[in-house]
């Protein structure tokens, strides 16, 4: 989405770990600019400007102005940071020159409304599976979010990506069959269900010892018969 903020930025002479170090010393970030046809241009950046941008509604998705003194001015978005894991402050970002007149791919929110008939009707639960979608417009019609009723969903219910309406230039890139959301029955419910479920009966397994034991028997008095039968013939 388009913004009316201008970030300052200095162009840098060099790159490396140490120009890094001394950039990061004077309160600054290095970063690049690129895109658009032209030259990569490394710059020196304030973290705090880029930090408000990136916590705003519109995100990494914000458009604004890149004011590089002596040298350009162009609308650009944040496409990529280097973030440091234990506090949490930028440490470079990259920067991408807009063309406000040719389409591009952003990724967008999706936030549910309502509370959905089958947690208050059936006890279910609303289960977010996505919680962003892909799609393809102009720069100036970039969303800050996509908005999706939830409310008349029932178990076994959900919506897709397929039915966000894509106005203007948008174009859907997601699958369309991607589940944004949908209600489920609660686990606790389900397992009970199972539980309360008769069991299945037991296979015979006692039945054919007594069959074992009365072949045992008859195979032993087959063999006392013929030792009785070897004692006659003896005589």
């Amino acid at each position: 989405m388009r913004s009316n903020i201008t970030v300052i930025g200095e162009a840098r002479a060099s790159r490396g770990k140490n120009e890094a170090r001394r950039t990061r010393r004077r309160a600054m970030i290095p970063a690049v600019v690129y895109g658009a046809g032209k030259a990569p241009v490394p710059v020196a950046i304030s973290p705090k400007e880029l930090t408000q941008i990136l916590h705003s509604k519109t995100g990494h998705n914000t458009i604004f102005d890149l004011h590089i003194g002596g040298q350009e001015q162009t609308p650009v978005m944040i496409v990529d940071r280097q973030v440091d894991p234990l506090n949490g402050r930028l440490l470079h970002a990259d920067l991408k020159r807009i063309d406000l007149t040719k389409r591009i791919r952003v990724s967008v929110p999706v936030v549910t409304q309502g509370e959905a008939r089958g947690i208050k009707l059936q006890g279910g639960l609303l289960e977010t599976i996505t919680r962003e979608v892909e799609i393809e417009c102009v720069p100036d019609e970039i969303p800050e979010h996509f908005a999706m009723d939830v409310s008349e969903l029932m178990i076994g219910q959900g919506r897709r990506a397929s039915d966000i309406p894509m106005i203007g230039s948008m174009k859907l890139v997601s699958a369309p069959e991607s589940v944004i959301a949908h209600v489920v029955a609660l686990k606790v419910e389900a397992q009970a269900a199972t539980e309360a479920a008769p069991a299945e009966p037991v296979a015979a397994a006692g039945a054919a010892e007594p069959e074992v034991i009365k072949k045992g028997k008859k195979e032993e008095e087959g063999e006392q018969e013929a030792k009785q039968e070897g004692k006659g013939k003896k005589k």
